[in-house]
């Protein structure tokens, strides 16, 4: 079921509602759509972009990657639409400003853009890394604009040297639903862990950069698309009734993203999930809920998902169970409910094959390497499959897989740093 009301945010829901006498589990794939002409309308009062560049040492080797960054940094400065409040943070072992020198974010124009590319030419590394500093700092600027959409670049080469994985962990803790922040590690000295972690709660993106030369393309990209965004944040609302339970809910297009632990209490049976900020954009969403076995014949309401923004709500989806005595009906799985199923498992195969390989387990990595290729294959992900031919060859006489003895560290990583990407559930020939 679906629905769309004048706010023009559609909310479809793709599932079996058809439940085995006593089975009380219910999967759906809600597909959230915001169309071009309400993102349009929706443009926020104000945007603030937080640009934080790694200035420790190691950016000065191998030569040419600190000029790269800057390079990059002037790209998505480019990109920022005129009124745009920026900023550009100077990030080691502390945070500092680079432009506006006060360290607050200033109106972009022609005279502010051309001053921060002037003081990104004096920029000089020097220090370490403490990428929670970065966070706590970039938290106090957009603090200073309550209601705007907020978004932040993040660059690294290295590890997270100059203070504990604690302090890290609890000012990205500081920062969720603060602002969003898109991570990206240039070379493989970096740690991907340590960057998910950050894009994940911050509800961003995680990539590697293996050649500096690439970074300008693609701080234009990512300044692009949050310049495409224009409404500052979506809550899903999920309503179960009394003897229910929301089991998960997990965002799994266009990455697997598990949303369950971020619910917010909002009343006896209702609870809510942030969704971040959006623009003209569709997601999918994995929603599985628990609920009481009724008779053979009752149907149950057991689920409304509601999209919210601010005090509104902008479109809703029901979530029906139906007990039949039919196991022709009940064995049914939605195609929707099947292929996220088997991404969900992609990305897990990945990262865990991937984390045997570096402890050694060879048989474990193959196993689950292997598993991995078998489900971007069979789903249609084609750039996860390509990913995984860097680091497995499979014999397509036998089936059979080995690790590769040689695989480049920017392989690996990619594959790490890209293993959430889902392909999209393809569409039924009609």
């Amino acid at each position: 079921m679906s629905s769309a009301d004048e706010h023009g945010i559609s909310v479809d829901v793709d599932h079996n509602p058809y439940l085995a006498e006593g089975a009380g589990t219910v999967d759906a794939i809600v597909t959230i759509t915001v169309d071009d002409a309400v993102a349009a309308a929706a443009a926020p009062a104000e945007r603030v972009e937080v640009i934080i560049i790694d200035v420790s040492t190691s950016m000065l080797s191998p030569e040419g990657k600190f000029d790269a960054a800057k390079r990059a940094t002037v790209a998505a400065i480019n990109e920022l639409v005129d009124g745009t409040y920026f900023t550009i943070v100077a990030g080691n072992e502390s945070a500092a400003p680079v432009y506006p020198a006060d360290g607050r974010a200033v109106h972009a124009g022609a005279a502010t853009k051309a001053a921060a590319l002037r003081a990104l030419e004096a920029l000089r590394p020097r220090g370490g890394t403490a990428m929670g500093t970065w966070l706590a700092y970039a938290r106090g600027i957009v603090s200073q604009h309550p209601g705007a959409l907020t978004h932040a670049i993040l660059l690294t080469d290295g590890k997270n040297e100059h203070e504990t994985p604690e302090e890290l962990q609890d000012e990205i803790a500081r920062s969720e639903g603060e602002f969003t922040c898109d991570c990206r590690g240039v070379g493989t000295a970096w740690r991907v862990e340590e960057l998910r972690s950050i894009s994940s709660a911050l509800l961003g993106s995680v990539d590697i950069v293996a050649d500096p030369e690439d970074l300008a393309d693609d701080f234009a990209a990512m300044m692009r698309a949050s310049m495409g965004k224009t409404i500052p944040d979506l809550t899903l609302r999920v309503w179960t009734p009394a003897g229910a339970g929301v089991a998960f809910v997990k965002q799994v297009a266009p990455t697997v993203e598990d949303l369950t632990a971020r619910r917010v209490e909002t009343g006896p049976l209702t609870g809510e999930y942030p969704l971040g900020s959006w623009g003209d954009e569709d997601r999918d969403y994995h929603i599985q809920v628990e609920v009481e076995p009724a008779d053979v014949g009752r149907e149950k309401l057991a689920a409304r998902v509601t999209v919210v923004g601010g005090d509104d709500k902008l479109g809703e989806g029901l979530v029906r169970a139906v007990w039949t005595a039919d196991t022709a009906l009940s064995a049914r799985i939605s195609r929707g409910v099947a292929h996220y199923t088997g991404q969900a498992e992609l990305a897990e195969a990945v990262q865990e094959g991937l984390s045997a390989r570096k402890s050694g387990d060879v048989a474990t990595a193959t196993a689950k390497l292997q598993r991995a290729m078998e489900l971007a294959v069979e789903s249609g992900n084609s750039g996860t499959a390509k990913l995984l031919r860097g680091v497995i060859e499979v014999d397509e006489r036998t089936g059979t897989a080995r690790l590769k003895r040689e695989v480049a560290a920017a392989d690996e990583m990619a594959l790490d740093a890209r293993s959430t990407r889902t392909a999209r559930v393809r569409k039924e020939e009609p």
